[in-house]
């Protein structure tokens, strides 16, 4: 794909690119093919084999089926209609695609895609939860402003800073733990009746049903499911769990910028990014691009609860097909985004000086609150204002260590 207007989307690589998603919807014509014949339902030499299906296909085909998705409102049409002409004669040709519908093929793809999409978001988030245990650490007693509202507030530590931003990826981390990615088969109407008309009146028609839903979903790397037509939770929970990586992202690189102000000066990235005119400048690029994905964000998730909020019958018009992009465009951006968090955190430059300056200016102002608090106790101020900070940071270390710890095993 293109990122001339998307900064950083080669980052990506080849996730739910318009190839890719055809390679998934090739994919789920091919597992479908191998449960039918293991449900006992297609003959012999009806199974299809994914690389012998991807051979028939040429780059140009990519385009043709593009444009020709239009006429039926989906791209499953022109597809299957390619394939069978250029399977030729025979039982593979006859049998694609039979019990399946559009919505099959392209929920399932969908599925497919978003779990490869998923799997790198994760694996960002497990350098981060690495990177920022290390920052965590090494910064556990660097002392800083904490500011409220934009204002200077109380001293706090750097430590306790990259715990939060911590929290933030674990809370995330977890959530993506708990994503499904099921199959989709439930045929035109959603109650699998072609395949049990192909079957037969003498079939046992839920072992039919679960053995080809298991097949087939084995096959996908996808779990098995009922279908779930107008039931667009598996959508918009995948897209609230990239908003969630989205939204601890973002937080980190407000944060950053903050810090990296010219006259603030704690933070700063490893290389930054030049000016087309001003010499001086060493902008804060990750952190800018990565808050423009957590800006994107919202709207499109907001679309996957309007569509799921708009299901209507056994296929939704319109709110089904707004979908498919919506959600390819959310997940690779959080590609992108959590690849670039973790390239920004990795090289992050922290002026631990500058923190001990800033506060040491801040003067009085910041410990007001501590003296009313001794004041209160009837005892001196403490030399120290950092309340529970340590135990804090403690509680997001020991989360992190059971991730890590989770991941190698």
């Amino acid at each position: 794909m293109s990122g001339l207007l998307w900064p950083g989307d080669h980052r990506a690589g080849d996730i739910f690119t318009d190839g890719a998603f055809l390679d998934a919807m090739i994919r789920v014509e091919a597992a479908w093919s191998v449960a039918l014949a293991a449900a006992g339902v297609a003959p012999a030499g009806a199974e299809l084999d994914v690389d012998a299906l991807r051979s028939l296909l040429t780059d140009a085909d990519l385009e043709s089926v593009a444009v020709e998705a239009e006429s039926g409102g989906n791209p499953v049409i022109p597809l299957v209609r390619l394939l069978r002409s250029r399977l030729g004669a025979g039982p593979a040709a006859t049998w694609l695609h039979r019990g399946l519908t559009s919505q099959d093929v392209v929920d399932s793809a969908l599925m497919w895609c978003a779990a490869e999409a998923v799997a790198a978001i994760s694996t960002a988030l497990d350098s981060q939860v690495t990177i920022l245990a290390r920052h965590t650490i090494e910064h556990r007693h660097s002392p800083m402003v904490a500011r409220t509202l934009t204002q200077q507030a109380v001293p706090t530590t750097f430590g306790l800073k990259s715990a939060l931003w911590l929290r933030g990826v674990l809370d995330a981390r977890e959530r993506l733990d708990l994503l499904r990615f099921p199959v989709q088969l439930g045929g035109a109407g959603g109650t699998s009746a072609a395949v049990v008309e192909l079957a037969g009146a003498d079939a046992d028609i839920a072992a039919l049903v679960a053995r080809s839903s298991t097949v087939a979903a084995r096959e996908l790397g996808l779990e098995p499911a009922t279908p779930w037509h107008s039931v667009r939770t598996a959508i918009t929970r995948i897209g609230d769990a990239a908003l969630e990586c989205t939204d601890a992202w973002g937080h980190v690189a407000n944060d950053v910028m903050v810090l990296a102000r010219t006259e603030i000066g704690e933070l700063s990235e490893g290389a930054g990014g030049g000016s087309s005119t001003m010499p001086h400048k060493s902008n804060p690029v990750l952190s800018v691009l990565i808050r423009r994905a957590a800006i994107a964000g919202p709207p499109m998730a907001s679309t996957l609860h309007l569509a799921a909020a708009d299901a209507v019958d056994e296929r939704t018009p319109g709110g089904w097909h707004v979908e498919w992009d919506t959600l390819r465009t959310l997940l690779r951006r959080a590609v992108v985004a959590g690849d670039q968090t973790t390239s920004l955190l990795d090289d992050l430059r922290v002026h631990t000086e500058r923190m001990a300056e800033n506060l040491a200016a801040a003067g009085a102002a910041v410990t007001s609150e501590q003296s009313t608090m001794a004041e209160i106790a009837g005892h001196p101020a403490a030399s120290e204002y950092f309340g529970a900070a340590d135990q804090f940071i403690d509680a997001q270390l020991e989360r992190a260590r059971a991730i890590t710890q989770k991941d190698e095993q």
